[in-house]
């Protein structure tokens, strides 16, 4: 066969399955089975499968996807029109094999592939490399991993992930490059398509309602050589999380224990006195910062894609794209804590009872530090790109594709603010971790009584992330005779990331004096204790809000109520968003990345030995030039480097019948250094007494990727599939962590968030407790594991039944890496060990299911899916912890689907229907508790019209 038939491939499938065209998967359709005509093929594939639709049809155009690709690849595509098969993209990429995605807010928003982490996979809108970000948590992301939850998916039409690399596949990936491709109009039926549909979600947690609503319209001209279309979708919800923290845990001297002194001198000063219950306190793990608390998201979405298509003959196709996405988000936190983190000092506690593996899990404490807070951050993430494709066949033996356009990232965080309440010297406050999911956590004072407290700090950090990417590329293909072709290529991309942040954090008084916020109280020394020490401004009802806690399922005794600060009053009151602007030094930086580079691939088909093949084998360039800037001391630096790869890699698929394929890889790959760590800056933590700084001279990931795999498709619409993969990676970036002073790093005190407890009390500026760490280049790692795949309809059943289906995958890995850490103190109030431990990957997971039951007839349709992820770390921890990460988590979805006719369908859709809860777990060996959170079930229902 001629590779020029590959464009009539898609055709002929998109024909076949009446979906939209897979724009920008060309890799995928590069393969057949030698001595076979694509075309005739495709063509009679239709005719048996021309009842297929819907659900069912997606999924057979996907396994053609696969079927027909040299290297290994996997596809979701729309069931039809402005359709996608799920309410968030990165949820149907879960059910791709070897891939797991990251939650936020209850929500799909990263992945992981073969379990390499986010950032470690490329996107490409189109055929155009990009990335955007959004905020996580309480910060935003700053790195190169793609968030999915920007874009609603019913702007797809497709998404394609490459798992294999070829020469001609974009560098950058040592997990996979996903394609996300938008709708073609000239795939479309002639004349004009309108689709729409409107769904209203309702959350049981936050007992609220909000509208979705997608539309499309397509045109293609009679003669079929001009295409247009628009496409909308918006969408409005609100969420809440709801659940406990801790903020990690830690070793600390307290003031007394059961009533043994501990120090000298009660509360401040004085010198420690060493004894069996003050030692065994201070060497054991307490929460730091034990909490319950409430987190609402409110979460809009506008998304717009437009594609004009001109294909004057069957030579010539140019395509315009556009793609514009508005994703604001609003995150308001309400906390009742205590402190402990920094205020052991003074805490006496009573009663602690321990654990094996040497945990305070319950006391009483007085004298503790009663904290309430009220958290409220605005962002929006806005995306635009556009992009230009031009295809031409210059003869019948070759052709060329010049593509180019341009995106840009901007994560904006206008108002990040953070008000809070103390009562520092609050008495009968108790904990109790016996239950590590749902710990008691009692107030022994009155945290509704506005007398006892007083607003103590107000904190806002503005910040702003863009990412922007220019792309220009020029692909050829020369059919050199029949059975082989040679392409090659050449591209210039430039990558621009930076990063503006700012504070405005203020202690209400600093040591003695007037207070720093409005000059109107005269504040005690930092130093004085007890009811009448003066640190705020007294928390009066106009000042203050009463919040109850529902649904956190704490067991009984724990309070449930408390004051927080009226957001409006308070910064109101305190004039805060007039206050000026400090720089945030770690946080003001950038990074400049120009690429170029080319490649030379060779693809041949055949028999040898009576053995059908097809294959590819090439070699890619690519010179990375490197600028990077931050704030070191005060001084801007900007700092230059460049480095060079050569990536050869080879794809072979042979076929021993007409329905087994045998498929194996090999390739040299990188990833980029992480964005954070090529700073030449720093930053410093007065909470967490940690400096950080960054290494602009790091390498990047390089690794040797090896794939084995077979697959079988043993009946229409069905395939079973194994792969066995193996990532060896050379080099690695690591943590390299040390215990110091701050003193020491030479950093000016003005980098601390002035109402730090560093910044507060200047004596722990030389003490031996903080972590100085950076990012260095490591010895490598190692990665494998095994992908089993399999998907049927159940046609061999009698009656309805047959109409069921279904999809199961697992994913199982093993993988390992050196890194450095800090370990718990040997002594009280001793500094941390630096260790070597040997553990996964970060973000992998060692094992990981999907299953998917659906049934599919002329009107109805349902589908169950059930997503299992099992444990993983995803990075170092602190305060004496081994690493920190997720436990395991499965989440069930449902959907069932009604055609009322042929142009209107109703609908009726459940995401998280077990309320499944995330916890995160701190400390590899002991497990500790960090956080326990649900999301509550999400219900959709919904019309749609296609006409």
């Amino acid at each position: 066969m001629q590779f020029r038939h590959r464009r009539h491939i898609v055709r002929a499938l998109l024909a076949a399955t009446s979906l939209v065209t897979l724009a920008g998967t060309a890799h995928a359709q590069d393969a057949a089975p030698t001595g076979t005509d694509p075309a005739s093929t495709a063509v009679e594939d239709a005719e048996a499968e021309i009842v297929v639709t819907g659900f069912r049809a997606s999924l057979n155009a996907a396994l053609n996807v696969k079927r027909q690709s040299v290297g290994a690849v996997d596809a979701i595509v729309a069931e039809d029109i402005a359709k996608f098969p799920d309410q968030n993209l990165a949820e149907s990429l879960q059910r791709i094999p070897g891939i797991a995605i990251q939650r936020d807010g209850g929500e799909g928003r990263a992945i992981t592939v073969r379990g390499l982490g986010a950032q470690f996979t490329r996107v490409r809108v189109n055929g155009l490399e990009t990335v955007t970000t959004s905020s996580d948590g309480a910060s935003a992301n700053r790195d190169r991993s793609f968030d999915f939850n920007v874009f609603a998916s019913e702007l797809f039409s497709s998404i394609v992930v490459h798992k294999t690399a070829s020469a001609d596949l974009d560098e950058g990936s040592l997990g996979a490059v996903v394609d996300l491709n938008t709708g073609n109009p000239l795939a479309g039926k002639t004349g004009l398509t309108v689709a729409a549909s409107a769904v209203a979600n309702y959350n049981d947690l936050s007992k609220t309602v909000g509208p979705r609503f997608a539309g499309l319209i397509g045109w293609k001209s009679p003669d079929g050589t001009l295409g247009a279309s628009i496409s909308a979708a918006y969408q409005d919800t609100r969420t809440k999380e709801i659940g406990n923290n801790t903020v990690r845990w830690a070793q600390a001297r307290f003031d007394s224990v059961d009533g043994t002194r501990c120090w000298t001198a009660p509360n401040r000063g004085g010198t420690y006195i060493a004894g069996a219950a003050c030692d065994r306190a201070a060497l054991s793990f307490h929460p730091r910062i034990p909490r319950y608390g409430e987190v609402e998201h409110s979460r809009e979405r506008l998304g717009l894609t437009g594609s004009v298509q001109w294909s004057p003959t069957d030579a010539t196709k140019v395509s315009i794209d556009g793609l514009y996405s508005r994703f604001r988000a609003d995150r308001r936190e309400k906390w009742g804590e205590v402190l402990l983190r920094s205020n052991e000092r003074q805490i006496d506690v009573l009663s602690p009872t321990y654990d094996d593996n040497n945990n305070m899990m319950s006391a009483t404490l007085n004298d503790a530090w009663v904290r309430t807070e009220h958290y409220f951050r605005q962002s929006q993430t806005e995306f635009y790109q556009i992009g230009g494709t031009w295809d031409q066949d210059l003869s019948d033996t070759f052709r060329f594709t010049l593509l180019g356009g341009v995106s840009k990232s901007d994560a904006s965080v206008p108002v990040e603010t953070t008000l809070v309440f103390d009562d520092r010297d609050a008495q009968g406050y108790r904990y109790d971790y016996s239950n590590k999911n749902s710990p008691l956590l009692a107030f022994g004072t009155s945290v509704t009584d506005p007398a006892n407290f007083q607003l103590a700090e107000i904190r806002d950090r503005p910040s702003d992330v863009v990412n922007q990417f220019k792309t220009a590329q020029l692909r050829t293909e020369w059919d050199v005779a029949e059975g082989f072709q040679v392409r090659a290529g050449g591209m210039w991309r430039r990558y621009d990331y930076d990063i503006t942040a700012f504070t405005r954090d203020t202690a209400v008084c600093g040591n003695g004096g007037r207070d720093l916020v409005l000059g109107t109280i005269t504040c005690s020394a930092s130093t004085a204790f007890g009811p009448t020490a003066v640190y705020g401004f007294q928390a009066t009802n106009a000042l203050s809000e009463l919040f109850t806690l529902r649904g956190s399922n704490a067991p009984s005794g724990t309070s449930l109520q408390w004051l927080i600060p009226n957001f409006d009053a308070v910064t109101d009151f305190t004039g805060l968003y007039n206050r000026p602007l400090a720089l945030d030094v770690g946080n003001n930086r950038g990074v400049v990345e120009e690429t170029k580079g080319g490649y030379l691939q060779f693809d041949a088909k055949g028999t040898v030995f009576g053995l059908e093949y097809a294959a590819n084998a090439g070699i890619r360039y690519v010179r990375t030039d490197q600028s990077s800037y931050g704030i070191n001391s005060g001084v801007n630096v900007t700092v230059k480097r460049d480095y060079e790869d050569w990536l050869p890699s080879m794809n072979v698929a042979l076929y021993p019948t007409s329905d087994i394929i045998v498929r194996g890889a090999i390739a040299k790959v990188i990833t980029r250094p992480s964005l954070g760590n090529l700073t030449p800056g720093g930053s410093a933590d007065g909470f967490n007494f940690r400096v950080t700084s960054g290494n602009p001279f790091l390498e990047p990931f390089r690794a040797t990727n090896y794939d084995l795999a077979a697959e079988w498709y043993f009946a229409p619409q069905s395939a079973f599939s194994v792969a066995l993969f193996r990532k060896d990676v050379a080099s690695f970036p690591v943590a390299v962590a040390r215990s110091g002073t701050f003193t020491e790093t030479g950093l000016s005190p003005s980098v601390l968030v002035s109402s730090s407890p560093a910044a507060l009390n200047p004596a722990l500026q030389s003490q031996d407790i903080w972590t100085i760490s950076t990012t260095g280049n490591g010895q490598g790692a190692s990665l494998d594991g095994i992908e089993i795949a399999l998907q049927a309809p159940f046609r061999f059943l009698p009656g309805v039944l047959r109409n069921f289906g279904g999809i199961v995958n697992a994913t199982f890995v093993r993988s390992e890496a050196d890194y450095t850490q800090q370990g718990p103190a040997t002594t009280p109030g001793g500094a941390l060990p630096t260790v070597t431990r040997t553990e996964t990957l970060y973000n992998v997971s060692k094992r990981q299911f999907n299953a998917t039951l659906y049934y599919e007839d002329d009107r109805f349709s349902a589908r169950t899916s059930v997503a299992y992820r099992g444990p993983y770390v995803d990075g170092g921890s602190g305060t004496g912890n081994i690493f920190e990460g997720y436990d395991s988590i499965a989440n069930v979805d449902a959907s069932i689907r009604y055609k009322l006719t042929d142009f209107l369908e109703l609908s009726l859709e459940g995401t998280n229907l077990t309320d499944a809860y995330r916890r995160r777990i701190v400390d590899v060996d002991a497990r500790r508790n960090y956080e326990n959170n649900h999301f509550g079930r999400t219900l959709l229902v919904g019309a749609r019209v296609k006409m």
